[in-house]
């Protein structure tokens, strides 16, 4: 027969190596308390991160092209400054800005939209701003640029303000 005091000191070896378990628990949940803390602390500094860098893409987006535009900008206040009364310089001096500033445009993706008198009418990239009288074009069909127009990496950026025939008015 089994003595009570045998039953206790049976007992007594599990319930130190369960006090052992529950602290090595402890010490493991501790350290992945831990962990969660400082991945939840590095997951927000990296959205902080992001947000900043999101932020300053947005302010100096431009940045390059704004640089190149100063270039331009010199060269008009170049020309306004040449003395008067030599207006071929002056004229090749804002011909030659004009054909540097087409060519910044178009290193930024900025294209200008071909406009030729007697094409269809593309309400995607024009804009009618009046129609005129025309024997040579046909109605509808495209008689002048007024403004040109411009897309962005394909995207309209500013539509071609055009002229377009219209039928002539029959004469009484």
């Amino acid at each position: 027969m089994t003595d009570a005091k045998d039953i206790l000191m049976e007992e007594a070896v599990p319930a130190a190596e369960v006090v052992a378990d529950a602290a090595a628990l402890e010490v493991e949940r501790d350290g992945w308390k831990d962990k969660a803390y400082r991945a939840a602390a590095e997951a927000e500094n990296v959205r902080k991160r992001a947000a900043t860098d999101v932020l300053e893409a947005r302010q100096y987006a431009v940045a390059s092209f704004a640089r190149e535009m100063l270039g331009v900008a010199d060269n008009l206040v170049r020309a306004l400054a040449a003395p008067e009364g030599n207006e071929k310089a002056l004229r090749d001096g804002v011909v030659l800005t004009a054909a540097n500033l087409q060519q910044i445009l178009e290193r930024f993706g900025v294209k200008k939209i071909a406009v030729k008198a007697g094409e269809a009418l593309n309400p995607e990239h024009h804009q009618v701003m009046l129609e005129v009288p025309s024997h040579d074009i046909a109605a509808g069909k495209i008689v002048a640029e007024l403004q040109a127009g411009f897309t962005l990496h394909g995207r309209l950026l500013r539509a071609s303000m055009v002229s377009v025939a219209k039928a002539p008015e029959a004469q009484a």
